[in-house]
């Protein structure tokens, strides 16, 4: 991926990865409109970064998307790169009967991006180049059995977006994810300095790099245990291991 030069939409924009990638993005020179719900989040990441640009933008809400990309298609014509990077991640517990959780997982980090990306298709398939990046996780090959649905979406991405990287082979479209792992952010309210996660700056920094490259998928060191823990043979034995000292950690 060219990393000058884009004019780039960035959702989940106002914190975490999507905020830090924002950052970096813009510092690179190019054209950034965060998008997410909370305005405050999102006037606090402009005013720390002059220039960015900011969107109201309700991932879970169709009317909300279509809104979006018609003010993105009026204001950023040259708009050329997605990064659907919104997310929720939630602990659930599966003996309880309830899918209210799940369901709000499913329209934010499934339904959110497929509709999003199917709305921009037209407005990317005209530009010279265009790149769609998706966010998925390590978890979509090694499941916390804690947050089933999150990583059951995360699963769901991943094939998604295999069928539309083939599906635009043929157009000037790129279609990229990104994996991360557990990366220092407040995603479920957790500390940023957890010793546990990789911190968020060397991940940032690892990604660009990878980003450079021509890799299809964004792989830091840190995240190829799980993601490569089939083709290895040791997915059911590394799942067990991973839930059993996690759940240890948790109580």
């Amino acid at each position: 991926m060219n990393l000058t030069g884009n004019t780039i939409l960035i959702t989940g924009g106002g914190s975490g990865i999507g905020l830090a990638l924002a950052s970096e993005f813009h510092q690179r020179g190019n054209t950034v409109i965060i998008a997410g719900r909370r305005k405050s989040a999102l006037d606090a990441a402009t005013a720390a970064n002059p220039g960015m640009k900011s969107l109201i933008l309700d991932t879970e809400d169709p009317a909300s998307i279509a809104s979006a990309v018609e003010t993105l298609a009026r204001g950023f014509p040259k708009l050329n790169a997605v990064l659907n990077n919104a997310g929720i991640m939630r602990a659930e517990d599966l003996r309880q009967g309830a899918t209210a959780d799940a369901e709000a997982i499913i329209t934010t980090n499934l339904l959110g991006p497929i509709r999003l990306t199917a709305a921009l298709m037209p407005h990317l398939l005209q530009q010279p180049s265009a790149t769609i990046l998706n966010v998925s996780s390590g978890l979509a090959f090694v499941p916390l059995a804690m947050t089933p649905t999150y990583c059951a979406t995360k699963a769901a991405l991943h094939s998604y977006t295999q069928s539309l990287r083939y599906q635009l082979k043929d157009t000037a479209i790129k279609v990229l994810e990104i994996i991360p792992p557990w990366v220092a952010t407040e995603l479920m309210g957790e500390t940023p300095t957890d010793p546990r996660a990789m911190p968020l700056n060397a991940f940032i920094a690892e990604t660009m790099q990878i980003l450079a490259t021509d890799a299809e998928e964004i792989c830091v060191q840190n995240v190829l245990f799980l993601r490569n823990a089939a083709a290895s043979g040791k997915e059911s034995g590394l799942f067990k291991t991973f839930n059993d000292s996690l759940s240890q950690l948790a109580h």
